[in-house]
């Protein structure tokens, strides 16, 4: 029960605290342009990618069958794509509400930002479940794969605060969304634990589900 509350509390720390100071950095900007998001996302991108390559799938393979592997790259892409078409379509439906008026740029951009963060929230609950099951496995990979996901998810918070507060949010709602997102991080921490405790294979199942899903979201 200790090691749980210990998993979930880290998972919940680590998830926070990145998007929080990415979203604490994204505020402080004046001016911010479509390369500079471009390239903090990319670089967002790029790190999942080393996770995943690195760290999770060798895992996963070190300590259960490929077939379970498979499994949960399977899982993770139909559960992203079902993820991203939902907000998708969100998106969409509450970009055409605002589509006439004379503020639509503006409320665009709030809505994007809004809708940004319940996409990152959504995202972050297999990051947590990767961190859970990584303490699964071993200390060394859980706390690797918590700074990595926290140093992830600076560039993730300033993509959410920018578009809040361009569109015209206060700064401490636009703080608040952002931590939000975040706590899902720790939700899934908690689920990781405790069903990546029940076998090895669950284990590999788990990391591999969210290899495939981070992959998927980072090159969304």
């Amino acid at each position: 029960m200790e090691d749980l509350l210990k998993t979930t509390l880290l998972g919940l720390f680590f998830g926070t605290f990145g998007t929080t100071l990415g979203g604490i950095i994204g505020l402080k900007f004046k001016n911010t342009s479509n390369k500079f998001l471009s390239f903090i996302l990319s670089l967002a991108a790029g790190l999942m990618t080393a996770v995943l390559s690195f760290d999770l799938i060798p895992e996963a393979l070190k300590i259960s069958p490929i077939i379970n592997v498979i499994i949960g790259i399977i899982l993770g892409i139909a559960c992203m794509i079902i993820c991203n078409t939902l907000v998708d379509k969100k998106f969409n439906d509450t970009s055409k509400i605002f589509r006439n008026t004379t503020k639509s740029s503006q409320k665009d951009l709030l809505r994007t930002g809004i809708i940004t963060s319940i996409g990152l929230a959504i995202h972050n609950l297999p990051e947590g479940l990767a961190i859970g099951s990584g303490f699964g496995a071993s200390l060394s990979l859980g706390y690797s794969l918590a700074i990595a996901i926290c140093i992830h998810d600076i560039p993730e918070g300033i993509s959410m605060a920018v578009p809040m507060k361009n569109g015209g949010m206060k700064g401490s709602k636009v703080l608040f969304y952002v931590i939000l997102s975040g706590v899902t991080t720790g939700i899934g921490a908690f689920i990781g634990k405790i069903i990546g405790g029940i076998s090895e294979n669950i284990i590999a199942i788990c990391l591999s589900f969210a290899a495939r899903s981070n992959a998927l979201y980072s090159f969304r």
